[in-house]
């Protein structure tokens, strides 16, 4: 979700930017501001939506090892159920875990539908946008380093 995002921010600031060379050369202030708007909007969202991916890049690694350790429990789970993108990283993690069914059925049995897009925290606090969580959470996630090497525990759990 978060490629197919990056792609249509990248299209939508090269028309804007085409829109808006148009209305410098027409002279016109009113669509240059109107189009300038526009552009900033979506040229900032490319950065954003960058920034995501390797937060969700993050949770995924530390998913991963929580349900390596710990196995599924609730609280790892709910760690990563605010919002579709953290629940596809812990879904992916589980995955490759074989556990998947397992978190399936956690979120599942939370009330999570596959059509939930929009972020709890968004529905639940309209001034996320002002929050500290918000930006930690979303984009700032700090690097993790994965304390297992998966490639070698599967070379040994084949032998």
């Amino acid at each position: 979700m978060l490629y197919y995002s990056l792609v249509l921010f990248i299209l939508e600031s090269l028309f804007y930017w085409i829109k808006l060379k148009a209305a410098i050369l027409i002279d016109s202030t009113w669509w240059t501001v109107f189009w300038f708007s526009f552009f900033i909007f979506s040229f900032v969202h490319i950065f954003l939506v960058i920034m995501d991916g390797w937060s969700r890049f993050q949770n995924y690694k530390r998913a991963k090892d929580q349900f390596y350790v710990y196995g599924v429990t609730a609280r790892i789970c709910d760690l990563y159920i605010a919002s579709k993108c953290q629940r596809i990283a812990a879904l992916v993690a589980a995955k490759e875990l074989g556990l998947e069914n397992e978190v399936i059925h956690h979120y599942t049995s939370k009330g999570v539908k596959w059509y939930h897009y929009i972020p709890y925290f968004m529905v639940m606090d309209p001034w996320f946008l002002f929050k500290k969580y918000f930006w930690k959470r979303s984009f700032m996630e700090k690097k993790y380093k994965s304390k297992f090497d998966y490639k070698k525990l599967q070379l040994e759990s084949s032998i």
